[in-house]
């Protein structure tokens, strides 16, 4: 009787490596949504239709955000023309619109500039991540927060 239990007992231990090797990939899959780096699709103010894609990266500790792909062909062939400096006649995709974003200790980002490029404008930035992780609200203003407008992004899978 007891080496019976014992041949269940040995049977059952043989597949938990196998489960738990099974069960990796789903785990590994899920993406970290502690922060901003990643895909996110942005929303037209005036269609409120998707209107592009913006990968935001880190690099050295400070957040970039770059136009990744546009979700209107017309707009895919589009420069910057009235972007003034270095980003001048640039094309759109691949356009680096957000610059310098620094981690505050409240779970906010600022300190960095967001660029307009339909109209070429650049205006201080500020952001925050809601909904797990999934949303992003991001505002970009003249002078104080309270002179601007607020966007929400969301995350791509």
């Amino acid at each position: 009787m007891l080496d019976g239990c014992l041949k269940k007992k040995r049977f059952r231990l043989a597949w938990a490596p196998i489960l738990a090797l099974g069960l990796m990939p789903v785990f590994a899959a899920a993406p970290a949504k502690t922060g901003p780096a990643g895909l996110w699709k942005t929303i037209d103010d005036h269609t409120n239709r998707p209107r592009g894609i913006v990968e935001i990266y880190e690099q050295n500790g400070v957040f970039f955000g770059k136009i990744a792909s546009a979700l209107n062909p017309a707009e895919a062939k589009k420069r910057c023309s009235p972007c003034k400096g270095d980003r001048k006649d640039h094309p759109v995709i691949g356009l680096l619109i957000m610059r310098n974003m620094q981690t505050r200790e409240d779970g906010e980002y600022d300190g960095g500039d967001i660029l307009d490029p339909d109209t070429g404008m650049v205006y201080r930035c500020k952001m925050r991540l809601t909904d797990g992780g999934n949303k992003l609200i991001v505002r970009g203003y003249i002078g104080i927060s309270l002179f601007g407008r607020s966007q929400v992004w969301m995350r791509e899978p």
